[in-house]
Formats: structure tokens, sequence, C-alpha cells
């Protein structure tokens, strides 16, 4: 939208001359987007009618008014409404010393509180020296806010606590404002009547957040849990429990732990109620039935122990484990299955047979071995973000994993659109490629692996003793552990999946921790009491060392394959002993086998090669382990 033009100047007369009262009496007015939109609205007219000094005016006041408010910020409490391809509204900074000169002028004129209220409070943030006199302006033009249950769900609750906020900062030199304020707000939370439940609320937790009304925090706590136990009887659940929150906590600032156990108590009960509620009506949803028990059972336990005993928490935490089992055992039959077309892998599958017919038993099992180059991670990666850039709905959304018994493994947090480096960003876009890498090893092991290994059982019969030869010419396996590895080998080689898993996952850990002791990494932990235990695998995949010795793919397939909640999760289910024989028969576990053998024989190629050219076999293998094909 156009603007006036750079080296346009105004003064207050101009102001005065502006019309700016009139752009902002419409009566649908309620919050300040709707107020910076008719002033730059009145700001376009000014522009098109020729009169930029008046539009300058006018743009000065839609652009105050346009900035979200982040009340309890010092140094940044106003940032842009919009930001997009590397653009943005207005902020703060954007103002000239002669428009923060001109703002401060003004604002002592201006008699709506919401214009005035903004203005002075840039002036304060923006003019040198500090005036404090614009920041009392401020103060005292936000407080003038009207203060009702719909101005309030706008922009109100938000100028309350900036008033709040910048008497906090002035101490002293704001007089008796934080006091004056502190009386308006109880005494609104005291009268107002209970069916606007949610803006006493709103205003209890304003003066908690403010440590305001200390001394009637008993008083206040009693109000709140009061209001949600009746809440509770009407059958209320959610806005029950944010009352009994809501009490707690002020019991809490009151002292009376045990009246906080109590409301702890009576939230946990309201997400039961509400879980039986779910589980039972004439369209159940199970799932939101276990996650509502899970709340329960969290709740429990921020329960102090001494006040456990009298109110039966450990024994309400068991029953509620049991129904959360059995709802999270109903709730996998409300799963869906999505589907696609089917992929014609035809191609695929004869070139991967084709690598392995007819050769010589080495150069098959070689061709075996090296029949897919294993998972790149940067290229999951990448594609991973490509996905989320393409859907970035899918991207807001929380996840939960279940397993196959119905409890909840891991979750996936919402990503937002915040910043990449963010925590929640990197998980999220961690589950992503997780959940990718395992979708790539079902059309690996179906459309490559599989077909290979059938072609190589019809040309060739190998032994086990062959396989324990290999893994004990293979520099990465260590060796006292070649008869174990080449029997897991075999077992594959036998469509035994079952056997294989359960030899090789012990023996990839033990591969994993023999490697990074040789390179000098510590792989034990020391309890308190002095004794010294070895560190599993899914504490030892996250050492940067297994980057280092195994390089970045490898170490990336150990980590997502055997350890990893948004994965298979071999490791870790075997060691609990969660699969079962189906499970063992899964893609998964096929190709965690050809991983297996992939390392090893290609390892035990490689030597063998270089022996052949004089080179010296090593006893052992140090940096980063060469899997090559």
């Amino acid at each position: 939208m156009p603007r006036y033009p750079q080296d346009t100047t105004a003064t207050v007369e101009d102001f005065r001359n502006s019309g700016w009262k009139a752009a902002v009496s419409a009566p649908e007015r309620v919050d300040y987007t709707t107020i910076s939109h008719n002033l730059s609205k009145a700001a376009q007219e000014a522009i098109d009618g020729g009169n930029a000094t008046s539009a300058k005016i006018l743009w000065l006041l839609a652009d105050s008014c346009s900035m979200i408010l982040k009340p309890k910020s010092v140094n940044e409490p106003f940032a842009p409404f919009a930001v997009f391809d590397g653009k943005r509204s207005a902020l703060s900074e954007d103002f000239s010393d002669n428009d923060i000169s001109l703002l401060a002028e003004i604002a002592p004129e201006l008699d709506d509180d919401w214009i005035k209220s903004r203005v002075a409070d840039i002036v304060w943030l923006c003019k040198k020296p500090k005036s404090v006199a614009h920041a009392l302006i401020a103060i005292d033009a936000y407080r003038s806010i009207p203060l009702d249950s719909e101005t309030w769900a706008q922009d109100a609750r938000d100028c309350w606590e900036r008033a709040i906020a910048l008497s906090l900062q002035l101490r002293g030199g704001a007089g008796s404002r934080l006091t004056e304020i502190e009386s308006v707000l109880l005494a609104k939370f005291n009268s107002e009547p209970s069916h606007k439940s949610f803006f006493r609320l709103s205003l209890a937790r304003l003066l908690l957040e403010n440590s305001l009304a200390r001394e009637h925090a008993q008083s206040i706590a009693d109000d709140l849990a009061k209001h949600g136990e009746s809440l509770i009887g009407n059958g209320v659940h959610y806005e029950a429990r944010s009352y009994l929150e809501a009490a707690a906590l002020w019991y809490g600032r009151s002292g009376d732990d045990a009246r906080r156990a109590d409301m702890t108590c009576a939230v946990a009960e309201t997400w039961a109620s509400e879980a039986v509620a779910r589980a039972t009506e004439s369209q159940p949803s199970h799932m939101v039935a276990a996650n509502f028990y899970e709340n329960a059972i969290q709740s429990l336990r921020s329960v102090p122990r001494a006040f456990r005993a009298d109110r039966n928490v450990d024994s309400r935490i068991a029953e509620l484990h049991v129904s959360l089992n059995a709802s999270g055992k109903a709730s996998l039959d409300e799963m869906g299955v999505i589907s696609s077309d089917p992929m014609e892998i035809t191609e695929i599958v004869r070139a991967a047979q084709t690598s392995v017919r007819g050769k010589p038993i080495l150069d098959a099992l070689a061709a075996l071995a090296g029949v897919h180059g294993g998972a790149k991670k940067k290229k999951l990666a990448a594609f991973a973000e490509q996905m989320l850039r393409e859907n970035p709905m899918q991207a807001l959304f929380s996840t939960t994993h279940m397993s196959r018994d119905g409890r909840v493994v891991a979750k996936r947090p919402g990503m937002g659109f915040g910043s990449s480096d963010s925590a929640d960003y990197q998980l999220g876009l961690w589950a992503e490629i997780v959940k990718y890498y395992t979708m790539e090893i079902g059309f690996i092991v179906q459309g490559q692996i599989w077909p290979a290994l059938q072609a190589f059982i019809l040309d060739h019969r190998i032994r086990e003793a062959d396989l324990i030869h290999i893994a004990s010419q293979s520099p990465i396996i260590p060796q006292e552990r070649a008869t174990l590895v080449g029997k897991a080998l075999f077992a594959g080689f036998e469509h035994d999946l079952v056997t294989a898993i359960h030899l090789l996952v012990p023996q990839v850990e033990h591969l994993v921790r023999w490697h990074l002791k040789s390179a000098g990494v510590k792989t034990t932990t020391l309890s308190a009491d002095g004794i010294e235990n070895e560190n599993g695998l899914s504490t030892l995949v996250d050492l940067p060392e297994v980057e280092t010795i195994f390089g970045e793919d490898l170490a990336f397939e150990l980590k997502a394959l055997f350890c990893d909640a948004f994965g298979p999760n071999l490791r870790n289910e075997l060691a609990h002993g969660l699969l079962v024989d189906a499970d063992c028969q899964s893609a998964q576990v096929a190709y965690a086998w050809w991983l297996l053998l992939r390392i090893t024989f290609n390892t035990f190629w490689n030597a063998a090669r270089r022996k052949e050219q004089d080179s010296p076999l090593p006893d052992e293998t140090h940096g980063e382990v060469d899997t090559a094909e």
C-alpha cells in the first residue's frame, strides 16, 4: 500500500486536523487490529486526497496499534503483526527520532485510551533519555481500558498486564498505581457473577502470575475450589479442571499444601471421569480415553509423598493403570489403515535377482550385500523437510506413536512455524526422517533384499562354518564374537529370522561398544554407590564418537533401526521381551539381518582384496569403518 512521501513532515497541529478520531469511531472496533485497520484505511484515503501530512499522522497511529503486545517484556514488548517472505509489518524500531518526538507531543492530547496507551508506551520505549511521564501516561491509559469479559477476551487482558509490568519497572516512580490496579482486579474478581467463570479465572491467573493479592491467597483459593467443585457436580469437567488447577496454585501461594494436594487429586479425577465418559459414549473414542487416563496418572504422580497415603494416591494410580492399558488396547481397533496405490517393482526385483545369479559364491555374496547402498541420512533429511514444506499442516499437530499393545511409546510435538533450530522442530524432523527410513526399509526388503536372497539360495549352498569364517576374517567383528555373528547370519539364509534377530541384536550392541572402547571412549556409568555399569546401545549411539567411527549413515541406521521409539526400536523391543513371532518375520528384522551381513561381508571383502595386494590385514579396526561396496 503506498504511503506518504519520505520527506513528509508533520506537527501536532497536523495531528489535530488529521481526522484520526473519526477514523476510529466505527462501532465495530473491539481491538487493536480493528483500530489499526481503520486508521490505515483513513491514511490511504488521505493519500488519495493529496493530504500527505494527515496520511503520515494516520500511518504513525496505525503502525503504533498494529503491533502485537508482549506485556511482560522489558526490552522488546512489541512484535510485528505479520512476518512473511522475509518481510514484516511495523515495529517500534521503524520509527525515526522525529517520529518519536512527534508521538511524544501527541500522546497527552489523545483522548482514546486504546491509542493513547500504545503511543505513550512506544515513546517510553524509544525516547532518549527515557520519559517517565510517558510511562505513567501509558499505565493510566492501559488501566482505563474497559474491564469486562468482552474486551478482556480481545486485547484488554494484555493492556492491564502491561500496566502492571510498567508499574513494576518504575517501582516507586509509579506511586500507588500498582496497589490501585491490584485492588481493581481483586474487586472485579469478587464481584463477577459465576456464569462469567472464565473471565474470573483469567483475573485470578493474572493476579497470581504477577504476585499480587498475596494476603488474599487463601480466600481466592477457597473461592476457586468451591466453584470448581460445583462444576464437577454439573459434569463440566474441562471448566472444573481449570478452576481446580488454579485453586491448587493459590493454595500453594497461601502455604496450604494439604488443600493443594486435594485439588491435585480432584484434577486427576476430572481426567478419569472424562476418560470414562469418552470410552462409554455411543461413539466411543478409546484413544482419547487412554490419553485422559494418562493425564490423570501424571496428575496424581505430582502429589507429594507426605500427602499420598491419606488420599490413597498409590492405589488409585494402580487402578488407573489398569484402565489405561484396557483403553490402549481398545484404541488399536479404532485406527484405520491408510494405503496408497500399488507400486510396480517388477523391474527392481528382476535387477536384484540378476545381480546375484550366475556368479561364484563370494561374488554372489558381494552382490547380495551390495544390493542396496544403505540409508543416506542427508538424503532422508532433505526429503523429510521437503514433505514438511509441501504439507505444512502435518507439522502443526503433535502425533502419538503406539505399540501393538496400545502403549504410547513416543510423542512428536507440533513443530509450528518456529525456528528450525528449536528443540520441537528438530525432534519433529527426526521423527519424520525415521518414518521415511522405516517406509524405505519395507520397499528395499520386498524389492531388493528378499529377491536377491532367494536368487542366491537357488544358486548356492552356504554353510554356517562359511559364515563364521567370514565373520572371523572381518575387521569390524570382534574375534571372540565371530561364531555368534556367523550363526546369526546363517539363520537368515535358513529363513529363520526369529533366531537371527535374537542372536544379532546383542552382537550389534557389543560391536558398537567394542569399537568405542578401542577408540578410548568411556562406555560405562558409575553409580553413586561405586558400581560401574555398561551403558546400553540406546545410550551408546548418542555418543558423538559413534559417527566418527562408523560414519554418518551407519551411525544413523544403528540408532533409527535399533534404538528409536519412532522407528522399529528392535534392540529395546527384543530386550524387554516384546517381540512376538510375527514381529520377528517383519521387513525391519529382515533388513537388520541384511545390514549385519553387509557390514560383516564388505569389511571382510575389502580386507581380503587388500591382502591380495600385499597389504597387511589389520588385527583391529580404528577410525571410520569402511563398509563401502
